[in-house]
């Protein structure tokens, strides 16, 4: 394949602002009592290396509309890549056409109008530095972060790969109730995946990555590689443990999936359908005292970037807030967009997502459990025995009875030190439960994406093993 530069694409003049509400009036001209689109442009660089060849380079751009019509209490919507004026009539005829023949919702419509704005200041979303490496470069980013992972140790023998991306992207979005905004976004990074094998010839895999709105703040592909490595060579020599009831301490990449069901039990969806544990709790003591749980759609992180999750408004035009969810244990609030709300007769949390097609969803900014002052070596000292998870599999989370219970892998605890790798076992327990017996919250809060937790030690699971 060829190694020739790869330079971002074109960015192109269009104005995407001007084109959504230019699209708003046309629904508006052909009947609509209200309206609302979406327009989104973006490009992405992405490379991928395996034992030094590259195996997959991709480039590509895209660029798309999405519209929102009412006809009264009636509701419908389309999208199109085709921005030509044919394609937008077509979108816009489209969009009418099932509106007239949808069901009535009298929870249906936009937000009220005093309801909209936006973050004014600059967020710190986009950095044009990250297409500031040639195509080659960007392509020995991905070698570099693979051969520091082989390199490490003569155990690694084998790779899934080093990788280096690069995205950048721009959204608009107005309605029929005078709000009209937008912004750009940006985005690099590079991974790395070894494969480690013991004397026995079993194999174990690990990786790990760093990702940035901003190419400065990438850390290192020696950095990364190396620590994929580490965190490969760790698993070797894995086995069962038996049955039993000990204290599991959750590693913040796998803590923060704790964090996003909890958010996803506290969603309007789940909330109004009776279909979380949550339902009817709020303002109920629901975590350990040391639970404080965050939505912060306008964080900067510490480098003076926005966070992953940080947006100027939500996808219905609402501007960006801070929510706490939880505080001190107890359920403050629940997350809501505006048709949630409705349904449950409160005001919206403006945590509403847009994609192109369909209604608005529900949405989380910079998720995040505020840290605790102990480090993750404090925690792990305290325990005689237990489980250390560093990763999770499946899909084990009933956000109606709050029912737990996945996969996972991990070290395993004695006499407060990590010791050999643990695999093919559950760990079990309700999440309402589990919420209240965090014993111990580490001071290790990073963000390496739009949730994240510091270091947890929960009391009272079950891990199902040998």
């Amino acid at each position: 394949m060829s190694e020739s530069a790869a330079a971002p694409l074109e960015t192109t003049s269009l104005d995407l602002e001007s084109l959504a509400a230019d699209v708003v009036a046309r629904a508006l001209q052909a009947g609509a009592s209200d309206a609302e689109a979406v327009a989104r442009e973006g490009d992405e660089f992405s490379v991928n290396v395996r034992m030094g060849q590259v195996e997959t380079l991709k480039e590509s751009g895209s660029r798309a509309l999405g519209l929102r019509v009412f006809a009264g209490r009636r509701s419908a919507s389309a999208s199109t890549s085709d921005l030509t004026p044919d394609g937008i009539r077509q979108l816009v005829a489209g969009a009418m056409a099932l509106a007239k023949v949808t069901e009535e919702d009298a929870f249906a419509g936009l937000p009220e109008t005093a309801e909209f704005g936006k973050v004014d200041e600059d967020q710190h979303l986009y950095f044009d530095d990250v297409y500031s490496l040639p195509g080659p470069e960007r392509i020995e980013w991905a070698r570099r972060a693979e051969a520091a992972a082989l390199a490490a140790d003569p155990r690694i023998t084998n790779s899934d790969g080093g990788s280096f991306d690069a995205a950048t992207g721009r959204m608009a979005l107005a309605n029929s109730r005078g709000f009209v905004g937008g912004y750009r976004t940006s985005y690099a990074g590079v991974s790395a995946a070894p494969l480690a094998v013991d004397e026995n010839g079993a194999m174990q895999r690990d990786g790990w990555w760093s990702g940035a709105r901003c190419f400065a703040h990438i850390e290192s592909p020696e950095s990364v590689g190396k620590e994929a490595a580490r965190r490969a060579l760790r698993r070797l020599g894995a086995r069962r443990v038996p049955t039993q009831q000990v204290p599991i301490v959750f590693a913040p990449e796998v803590a923060r999936s704790l964090i996003g069901s909890l958010f996803e039990a506290a969603s309007g969806d789940s909330i109004w359908r009776s279909a979380s544990f949550l339902a009817g709790k709020l303002g109920e003591v629901i975590a350990a005292e040391n639970v404080t749980i965050v939505d912060d759609h306008r964080m900067l992180l510490p480098t003076g970037a926005g966070g992953f999750g940080t947006s100027p408004f939500d996808g219905e035009g609402l501007a960006s807030r801070r929510t706490v969810v939880v505080a001190g244990g107890r359920l403050e609030s629940y997350v809501l967009n505006t048709y949630t709300a409705r349904k449950l007769g409160m005001q919206s949390t403006h945590n509403a997502s847009r994609g192109l097609a369909g209604a608005p969803g529900i949405g989380c900014g910079n998720l995040y459990l505020e840290p605790g002052t102990l480090t993750p070596e404090e925690i792990i000292a305290s325990i005689p025995a237990g489980l250390y998870v560093t990763g999770l599999m499946g899909f084990g989370t009933n956000l109606v009875t709050g029912d737990y219970s996945r996969g996972a892998t991990g070290l395993w605890i004695e006499n407060g030190e990590l010791t050999h790798a643990v695999e093919e076992v559950t760990v079990a327990g309700n999440l309402g439960e589990m919420l209240r017996h965090i014993t111990a919250i580490g001071n290790d809060l990073v963000f390496r994406g739009t949730v994240a937790s510091p270091t947890l030690r929960i009391d009272g699971m079950t891990i199902a093993g040998a």
